[in-house]
């Protein structure tokens, strides 16, 4: 229903499992990308997956413990042609937001509201002046991004041997934010439900039901 016919399932937990769901269901195609022996994480995970996703133009990155009822035509209608990535974001509370400019919604740092900690690669960024939204998860790469990701792990000394470069998506993109567009897409009226936690699988359930599902 969303336009997606064809998608690529990181495995790691329970990988023979998955991938055995993945060869007998025949609704999209499906391709694995082995992480058996080395978690990698959403950034790790995502150039780890190159051969699979490059030569598609833009690819959808969606944390698979995420419910949600986004309109994904929507979202993918808001991506920027310059843009490298654009960051599904919404107004709800959260101890960590990434902050944006208020212009342009181009993705300028990051703020812990816990302990107060702020990441930017901009030393003269004031978050008083951002707008800050949570990070949902969901996101929309351009097929552009892997040579920038390449370049993020040889800076960073993550390209060892023959063990793929691990690291977070996020870290990545605060990296990144300095050199290139990474915007933010505020989804209004959001119904998001994480479902890695005991406690919302009930809700989880009961919103699958709304959903037809």
């Amino acid at each position: 229903r969303s336009g997606i016919d064809e998608a690529v399932v990181n495995v790691h937990h329970f990988a023979d499992k998955v991938q055995e769901w993945t060869q007998n269901q025949d609704v999209i195609s499906l391709e694995v990308s082995d992480e058996r022996s080395y978690l990698l994480e959403t950034g790790g995970a995502v150039l780890h997956a190159r051969q699979h996703l490059e030569g598609c133009g833009t690819f959808l990155i969606h944390n698979v413990d995420i419910l949600s009822d986004l309109d994904i035509r929507w979202f993918a209608a808001q991506v920027c042609p310059d843009s490298i990535a654009t960051l599904l974001v919404s107004d709800r509370k959260s101890s960590r937001q990434l902050l944006f400019d208020p212009q342009t919604m181009c993705l300028v740092g990051w703020r812990n509201n816990s302990t107060g900690e702020i990441r930017s690669p901009f030393s003269d960024l004031d978050p008083d002046n951002c707008l800050a939204f949570a990070f949902s998860g969901i996101h929309i790469m351009s097929d552009s991004i892997f040579d920038i990701m390449k370049k993020y792990a040889q800076t960073h000394g993550l390209c060892i041997s023959d063990v793929p470069s691990r690291f977070p998506v996020i870290d990545f993109y605060l990296w990144a934010c300095a050199y290139h567009n990474i915007y933010g897409v505020k989804a209004d009226n959001l119904h998001l439900i994480d479902v890695g936690k005991l406690d919302s699988l009930e809700a989880a359930e009961l919103f699958l039901e709304s959903q037809g599902c």
